[in-house]
């Protein structure tokens, strides 16, 4: 084969394959949801607990860059595995106007609950344009319990033995975490929910032992093979996504989001996570 055509062949074939991989970034992945299981082990965790479900969802992103009957489809797959519990942590809208606050309500007749219980708290983009309108948070606040989701802001929850604290967003006008650590309790099982994972890094825990279930990344989105993420919107670019031990008696999970604030994923699918609770050892 003569150079000029090899040439020629390998640039149809690589133009071919960006094409392929463009196409499938753009339509295929943003909806490839992925159920994760894993185990959760909590200390003091009730015997009646043991066995128990904790669905954790993030970063829907409801707006009018994205399909939400993608977001009304994977609630309907997720209800059929019907949790225990169910936690959202953060980012219901991409906030441009209240076209989206409607947009979300009609999701949210399709909201995935637990047999047990609902918690929620808010992340960055609930807060509207630069993260600073208080009136969008109440409003997605209030859309949210109006349907039984029980919102956490800088406040605890106990359910059956189980104390859930819920931070406001890190970036939000609303960021008191000292208010949520003060709900700690050590004599009960704990789970902090945290939108953004760079508030592990401050020094605001009290000692805190549990999980924190985190969102906010994306898991960065598109992850060239073999290389970390191209865009993390986090400080500490260890906080990708997944489990996180922070050696200190805190783990922290980071969930890769159900939603896209732009439609492209690569190599970082959507998930659900589906935690088995357990007694820690």
């Amino acid at each position: 084969m003569k150079r000029r055509s090899f040439i020629k062949k390998s640039f149809r074939w690589l133009a071919g394959l960006g094409l392929l991989t463009g196409f499938y970034s753009w339509q295929i992945e943003p909806f490839w949801i992925q159920f994760v299981h894993l185990k959760m082990p909590l200390r003091n965790l009730p015997d009646a607990l043991v066995g128990k479900t904790l669905m954790q969802i993030s970063d829907v992103h409801i707006g009018n860059s994205f399909d939400y009957q993608y977001i009304i489809d994977a609630f309907k797959e997720a209800q059929e595995l019907r949790p225990d519990f169910v936690v959202y942590t953060g980012d219901y809208v991409t906030y441009e106007d209240n076209e989206q606050i409607t947009q979300l309500r009609e999701v949210l007749k399709f909201v995935v609950k637990g047999t047990l219980g609902t918690i929620g708290i808010l992340g960055n983009h609930d807060y509207g344009i630069d993260f600073v309108e208080e009136p969008i948070a109440k409003s997605i606040t209030e859309s949210l319990e109006d349907v039984g989701v029980t919102m956490l802001r800088n406040d605890a929850v106990e359910i059956a033995g189980l104390n859930f604290l819920g931070m406001d967003d890190f970036w939000g006008s609303n960021f008191y975490p000292e208010k949520t650590i003060e709900k700690y309790n050590p004599t009960k099982a704990n789970i902090t929910l945290c939108h953004n994972p760079d508030v592990c890094d401050l020094p605001v825990w009290n000692n805190f032992t549990g999980w924190i279930l985190s969102g906010h990344t994306h898991g960065g989105q598109v992850k060239p093979p073999f290389l970390p993420p191209l865009i993390l919107p986090v400080k500490n670019k260890n906080y990708d996504a997944g489990i996180k031990d922070l050696n200190d008696g805190r783990t922290l999970y980071i969930n890769r989001a159900l939603g896209c604030l732009r439609q492209v994923r690569f190599n970082v699918r959507p998930e659900i996570t589906v935690f088995k609770l357990l007694k820690e050892v």
